[in-house]
């Protein structure tokens, strides 16, 4: 078996569209910490296009903020010692589409922390495909407590 990515390891039950290992219909997207940043490899399928070879600008924002929140929940789970990623989302963030993403292979996302504080993180991130940077994104991810809705919900 492979290793286990952050999102099976401390969220397998999730089913977040982007992230949930337990959405058969959602991405899936599986990122693991390296170093000073986290990294994903994400391959499209034909009904996540645009048109006819090219990646859906939707589905690119979704890619990069799942990633992102979950750089900004590792980091944060590291910078405070903690057993387990606080439960984080998004306050927000802005896509840059680079250039169309095509669709006949992998994509690839890295995201690092640019700023952060003991409840929140600021995250740079970049998808890039066929070696050449296609979008990137900047947010800022927050940790909730218990009584917001999104608590301990992925």
């Amino acid at each position: 078996m492979s290793e286990l990515c952050l999102q099976e390891k401390f969220a397998p039950a999730s089913i977040c569209f982007g992230c949930g290992p337990a959405n058969a219909k959602g991405l899936r997207i599986r990122s693991f910490a390296q170093g000073d940043q986290v990294v994903a490899t994400w391959q499209p399928e034909p009904h996540h296009e645009a048109f006819p070879g090219m990646l859906n600008g939707g589905i690119i924002g979704s890619l990069l903020d799942c990633h992102c929140n979950w750089t900004a929940a590792w980091h944060l789970m590291q910078r405070n010692q903690l057993a387990q990623p606080p439960c984080t989302v998004t306050a927000d963030y802005a896509i840059k589409l680079l250039r169309p993403t095509p669709t006949n292979g992998p994509v690839e996302l890295v995201a690092r922390v640019v700023e952060s504080a003991a409840d929140r993180a600021m995250i740079e991130g970049t998808l890039t495909a066929a070696g050449k940077p296609r979008a990137t994104c900047r947010g800022t991810f927050v940790a909730v407590t218990p009584g917001h809705p999104a608590y301990h919900r992925w």
